[in-house]
């Protein structure tokens, strides 16, 4: 896993609020005010998407993130790819971070 990559996702995500990373699936999971809204993997950034905000993540042509699971089979998990446009600048992730945080924040909610 590249450190420049966790290191400038960091940075794009940094509009939210305070960004901290841990390491988990081989890659890093990012944390925005303690809330899990995406993770790296693989050498790409993917953020938290939900029934409400997966659309969007489609309709810009962004993909899920899959892992192997036991037995050959291909595991989904409700992360899709960042829009290429939105890892050249904080600016641009803005839009797509807040889907994310808002994602987060929903399936927190929901195991509450």
């Amino acid at each position: 896993m590249s450190e420049s990559l966790l290191s400038w996702s960091r940075e794009l995500l940094g509009a939210l609020g305070p960004v901290r990373s841990r390491r988990m699936f081989g890659g890093h999971g990012l944390y925005v005010d303690e809330v899990f809204v995406a993770l790296i993997a693989g050498g790409t950034l993917y953020l938290k998407v939900d029934d409400t905000t997966r659309g969007r993540f489609v309709d810009a042509g962004c993909q899920p993130f899959v892992y192997a699971k036991a037995g050959g089979q291909q595991g989904v998990m409700s992360y899709f790819n960042a829009p290429e446009e939105a890892m050249e600048s904080p600016e641009q992730m803005l839009p797509w971070a807040r889907l994310a945080m808002w994602s987060a924040l929903r399936a927190k909610a929901a195991k509450a």
